[in-house]
């Protein structure tokens, strides 16, 4: 008897000890992966950058199918979120702050686990580096768990191996396919829209659209505005050496209004015009090659375009209708030099009969073709 309670004894100081002995670890943790992505730097960053793509490449979403997924209003940038909740997995990860096309710093609590997460995006030989790291310190029942089991970082790690595999293959899968098509020469009616305008590179559009987008419709929800068809950007310049464009990002809206002095967002009037239409099919970083194919066909045609602005690019189908990059649709319009009519002559009949012109059409009650 006396035998079994020394045992239970040293099994108690034993126990006391291993307590003492894990609640002291630090139970800091560091897991990093990289990959090498093929795909361009900017087309990485804004996919990785935009939550609703993160059910496509994060492993521990897409093996459970009783996953539910709920986003921010705005789903990518700062302050942008996601949260999810499985049979097996939840979790909250919010953008602090990205940083140009570069890198994207986030905070994360997976199963409990707080961390600090970490994106690098760099430019290399046959695509994107990719870095993905996250920084944590373990709670007490996470270090027993660690102290038994292993590692936080070693099953991390490999979770973090995986979604970076998924990464390269949805986007070599969805950013490949793309199709430019020349739909001739077509008319824009007369537009009212709200605009916030200023000087960008052009590799920052993108990443400026996804915030002044949301901050217009915000401003339109606010003060009860209608909104009249999809978003739209003006480049009223387009300097691709310089990498520098003067640029209007717009919503069109059913009546023309006046904002208040001394405001960002101002109210325009787009009148209508002849222009040369292209549609490109597929992700927004082929544009490019719809330039240079509208390029190519005005020369052959001898079209002269740009006469008012350099073109206008209408989000027919974006990442708010479909998640699949190959789906998305762009209509690229670029004004065309009016045709000059010549006057006809006129004989001069004394006993004339005057006719009155046809009534004017209210283009703000059109539908808008936006």
């Amino acid at each position: 008897m006396r035998i079994i309670k020394y045992l239970f004894l040293l099994f108690l100081l034993t126990l006391v000890a291993l307590t003492i002995y894990i609640a002291t670890q630090k139970g800091n943790f560091t897991v990093k992966s990289s990959k090498l992505i093929n795909s361009p730097k900017t087309t990485v960053f804004s996919y990785v950058n935009d939550y609703k793509n993160w059910q496509k490449f994060s492993s521990w979403i897409d093996s459970d199918k009783a996953m539910k997924l709920s986003y921010s209003p705005i789903t990518s940038g700062s302050q942008s979120s996601l949260t999810w909740e499985g049979s097996n997995d939840n979790g909250y990860i919010e953008t602090l702050y990205t940083k140009g096309n570069d890198s994207i710093v986030q905070k994360m609590e997976f199963n409990g686990t707080a961390s600090e997460v970490f994106w690098a995006f760099k430019d290399t030989v046959g695509g994107t580096k990719v870095t993905w790291k996250s920084v944590g310190k373990m709670n007490f029942t996470q270090k027993i768990n660690a102290f038994f089991n292993g590692k936080p970082q070693n099953s991390l790690a490999e979770v973090y191996d995986k979604c970076l595999a998924n990464l390269d293959k949805s986007l070599n899968f969805e950013n490949t396919i793309f199709d430019v098509k020349i739909n001739g020469i077509v008319k824009k009616l007369e537009t009212f829209y709200l605009r916030q305008s200023f000087t960008s590179k052009i590799s920052d559009i993108t990443r400026n659209a996804n915030v002044v987008f949301g901050k217009i419709k915000t401003f339109c929800n606010q003060n009860n505005i209608s909104q009249n068809g999809r978003p739209f950007i003006i480049y009223h310049t387009y300097d691709t050496i310089k990498d520098l464009t003067r640029v209007s990002f717009c919503i069109p809206i059913k009546e023309q209004i006046f904002t208040s002095q001394g405001s960002d967002i101002l109210s325009g009037k787009l009148v209508a015009f002849e222009a040369l239409k292209t549609t490109l099919t597929g992700n927004y970083t082929y544009k490019n090659k719809a330039l240079e194919k509208t390029l190519e066909y005005t020369a052959s045609k001898k079209i002269l375009t740009g006469t008012t602005f350099s073109h206008l690019e209408i989000f027919t189908i974006g990442k708010n209708e479909s998640l699949n990059p190959s789906k998305w649709q762009t209509d690229i319009y670029f004004p065309i030099a009016p045709k000059v009519v010549p006057t006809p002559y006129r004989k001069v009949v004394k006993d004339s009969t005057v006719i009155a012109p046809a009534p004017a059409v209210n283009k703000s009650q059109e539908e808008s073709e936006f």
